[in-house]
Formats: C-alpha cells, structure tokens, sequence
C-alpha cells in the first residue's frame, strides 16, 4: 500500500478534530477524568463523524454536522486561543466569540470538502495513557488504499467535562499547523481580529 501524502493526511486530521501542542496548554491536572470517559468520547466522536460521511447528505448540510461535531466535543476556546497566540489576550470577549466562532466554522469548510477520502474507512480505539496534564488516546485510523496511520487524541477536562485539544498523527502536530496557518492570516491582515474574523467567515 502507498503511504498517504501529507495534504492528504492533514486533511484527515482536520477533519476529525477540526484545528488542533500539548506543551502550549497551561499544566492542569485531569484529576477527575478517567480512562473510561476520555476513550469514549474519543469513540464518540469518531462514531459521530463517520455517521455523517457515511450519510449521503448534501455537502451544505455535512459542513453545518462537522462544526456541530466540534462543538460538542472539542474545547473550541482553548483551541481558539492556541492557534492565535498573544493577540488573544489583547481583543475584547466579543471580538473573540466572532473570532471563535469563525474559525470553527472554516475549519469545519476546509476539511470537509475532503470528507469523500474518508468514505469506507474506519478508525479504531485501542485505549488510553494519562499524561500530566491529560489523557492521550491512541487509534488506528484505516482508511482505503492507504498504509493504517497512528493517531493519538489528546483529552482534557479543563473545560468542564471532557473534550479533546490536539491530535498528533504520525509525528503531524495539527494545533501547531493549525496555528501557523491562523497566524499568518492574521499578519496578512496587519493583527485586525475583525478582519480576520471576516477573512475566516469567507474561506475554507
């Protein structure tokens, strides 16, 4: 089998954690969250988003369910102040919730244009380890004509309850991709969130 191309890969992990290092997150203990509840929501997720390649809905409809997946099951705040950085702490709670929002939406575009590579897959949970500050979940995701690929799922709940941060696949930080590319977005638009806000609303 051939080994799957590194757009194509990262296609693969946007479309399941939406954006998405460990080590950029604040330490904070995952005291309360077990083993259980970190591989199951990991399960569900994927159950989540494979219902919805799998559904034969039109492509409107499929992008609306990707960002609805994400919003139920990634912490989208700490991921939204992630991948902009320091400009986070320097705009207002409004200007951040447009922002947030935003930039859920473009990624749930962007990815899952690509949803028709992923029809037919499957992905497995094998179990957890817990970390210092979270729990990583370990998978195998198998998808047709490709080499099977790791990918482990970094979960916390500093939210509240349990949601995942991160997905590292075979050594592909997604987060950190995420952020560069955000980033850059933002010094294209000379550091005004709202213009990044409204360049997010029209890409993907």
């Amino acid at each position: 089998m051939t080994l799957m191309p590194i757009d194509t890969r990262r296609g693969f992990l946007g479309l399941l954690a939406a954006c998405s290092a460990a080590a950029i997150l604040p330490a904070a203990p995952a005291r309360a969250l077990t083993q259980g509840q970190a591989t199951a929501l990991v399960q569900q997720a994927v159950d989540e988003v494979y219902a919805v390649i799998n559904s034969g809905r039109p492509a409107a409809r499929m992008y609306r369910d990707f960002e609805g997946i994400f919003v139920r099951h990634a912490d989208v705040d700490a991921i939204a102040r992630t991948v902009l950085g320091p400009a986070a702490r320097q705009v207002s709670a409004a200007q951040f919730a447009a922002y947030a929002q935003a930039l859920q939406g473009f990624v749930a575009r962007k990815y899952g244009k690509r949803f028709r590579e992923f029809i037919g897959g499957r992905i497995e949970v094998r179990g957890a380890r817990q970390l210092k500050s979270f729990w990583a979940v370990d998978s195998t995701a198998y998808l047709s004509g490709q080499s099977p690929m790791a990918v482990e799922w970094h979960v916390s709940d500093r939210s509240g309850r349990p949601r995942f941060f991160n997905l590292i696949i075979e050594g592909v930080n997604m987060l950190a991709t995420e952020r560069e590319e955000i980033r850059a977005m933002l010094a294209r638009n000379r550091g005004d969130i709202a213009a990044l806000t409204a360049a997010l609303q029209q890409a993907g």
